[in-house]
């Protein structure tokens, strides 16, 4: 099962999220045509990130409010 994210502007742009082969590290890739950019987190700092991210999302939504 594999999980992708598109973006909104492109077809050709996705994001997969994984965890690497030893079970330590989050990995984020993300693929644009025939490039590729790929971020390693460590757990605590996948934690911090996931969190300022929801924050981030948050800020969004109440100003839709």
């Amino acid at each position: 099962f594999e999980l992708k994210f598109k973006a909104t502007d492109s077809e050709e742009q996705t994001i997969e999220t994984f965890v690497n082969a030893d079970f330590k590290d989050i990995v984020i890739t993300q693929k644009s045509n025939n490039a590729l950019m790929t971020i390693v987190l460590d757990k605590s700092t996948a934690i911090k990130f996931a969190k300022t991210l929801r924050t981030e999302i948050n800020k969004i939504t109440e100003s839709e409010v």
